[in-house]
């Protein structure tokens, strides 16, 4: 499914137009986005929870040409699924 399907789908489901669907998956995006951006973390029960974790810094090697190479810390976005989608996936 990408972004278009979502679309559709959340139009389908809560009776709105499209323009109207295409916003407020945008909005919740945006949202969501915003929050990681600020370091929050977004708890949604049921389906899961979106934070940022931080990665240390390590030395690595550069693939092309073996040399070593040092990768600087960095923070990248998480995600940990909840009981219910997990309970969905299981038993699909």
């Amino acid at each position: 499914m990408n972004k278009s399907d979502l679309v559709d789908a959340v139009a389908s489901s809560a009776d709105l137009t499209k323009a109207s669907a295409a916003r407020a998956v945008d909005a919740t995006l945006d949202a969501i986005g915003g929050a990681l951006g600020n370091g929050d973390s977004v708890s949604l029960v049921g389906f899961g929870t979106f934070s940022v974790r931080h990665r240390a810094a390590r030395d690595g090697r550069n693939p092309q040409t073996g040399a070593p190479m040092h990768i600087p810390a960095s923070k990248v976005p998480g995600f940990k699924a909840g009981k219910g989608l997990k309970d969905k996936v299981k038993f699909s």
